[in-house]
């Protein structure tokens, strides 16, 4: 039985490599049962689903509703957001969106955050800034009238990210900026809002750079996740030293559904970037650190039931930081 409690707060489970589909190419039948009951045997006991677009989000939603550990987020993303325009009518798109996130908390909250949203200044080629910065403003408005906290993508756009969340500061009650990839001052910027987590994973863990940063993110902050099937912690990263636990995998043409597919990430390797945190930091006790940070995650997409024992955790105090 798995000591930790984990929440993995970044499955792109929309993407077709969960459908057995790699570069337009079947190689396998969909799996994502076989990959839930991993994550589950590995101490993983609830998934946030992620929604990117529109239509993205609508699937995410359907996923959500045929396990209830399972949850997701409804929004669009900065690279997509050239699709409020192209709808020919973006106001109907946003109060599609709108109608989206109400249906899934009223089918019993299984919509807990809006986004993703933020600026990637990195793929301007997908969507010019301009759009991406009046779309994500335009997207504090959903989470202001659906009461939900806000799920954040950031790369590259630091200073116009925080300005836009600096405005619109009373319109959301917190948010985590996930798959956290920049620099000691980005962190430290983002660490100024008080509502504001980081959400780190493999790509979050690839140099030494990478985990100096995150061992300067207090534990109180932080959230883990895989955003699998993307950012895997790959043999050639500083953090795979740190990694404690492996499963057996195999390429996907020799598909095996009690092997991971080697070079696809997915929801129980959050154990993995447990691991990592813990080792860059110091931590001999990943089972209290994983206390810390399932806490951190029901504070702020479950709150109707944070436990008493997660409360006196961090009533009581404790000597991880």
């Amino acid at each position: 039985m798995a000591t930790v409690r984990m929440i993995d707060i970044a499955v792109n489970f929309t993407d077709n490599m969960f459908k057995g589909i790699y570069n337009g190419k079947q190689h396998h039948i969909g799996d994502v049962a076989a990959v839930l009951a991993r994550a589950w045997s590995a101490g993983v006991d609830r998934i946030i689903v992620t929604g990117g677009s529109l239509e993205e989000s609508k699937e995410a939603l359907a996923i959500a509703e045929t396990d209830g550990r399972l949850f997701c987020t409804v929004g669009v993303h900065p690279t997509r957001c050239k699709e409020f325009e192209d709808s020919g009518d973006p106001e109907k798109h946003f109060q599609a969106l709108a109608s989206l996130a109400k249906e899934g908390i009223e089918k019993g909250k299984v919509v807990v955050a809006i986004g993703e949203c933020g600026l990637d200044y990195d793929r301007l080629h997908f969507c010019p800034a301009d759009i991406q910065k009046k779309y994500f403003e335009k997207q504090f408005e959903l989470a202001d009238a659906v009461k939900l906290p806000m799920f954040l993508h950031m790369r590259a756009a630091a200073e116009d990210f925080c300005d836009i969340l600096a405005r619109n500061k009373e319109r959301f009650n917190a948010g985590v900026v996930h798959s956290f990839t920049d620099s000691a001052e980005d962190r430290d910027k983002l660490l100024s809002f008080s509502n504001v987590f980081i959400g780190v994973n493999g790509c979050s863990l690839k140099t030494a750079e990478n985990l100096d940063v995150v061992k300067g993110i207090p534990v109180e902050r932080m959230m883990i996740e895989t955003d699998s099937p993307y950012c895997e912690i790959k043999n050639t990263h500083a953090g795979i030293k740190l990694v404690k636990s492996v499963w057996p995998s195999k390429k996907k043409e020799k598909y095996d559904p009690e092997c991971i597919v080697k070079g696809r990430n997915e929801p129980c390797l959050v154990k993995q970037v447990l691991e990592v945190v813990a080792g860059c930091k110091g931590i001999g006790d990943t089972d209290q650190l994983s206390k810390i940070i399932y806490h951190n995650t029901c504070r702020v997409f479950f709150p109707h039931d944070l436990d008493s024992t997660a409360d006196a955790l961090l009533s009581g105090g404790h000597d991880i930081q």
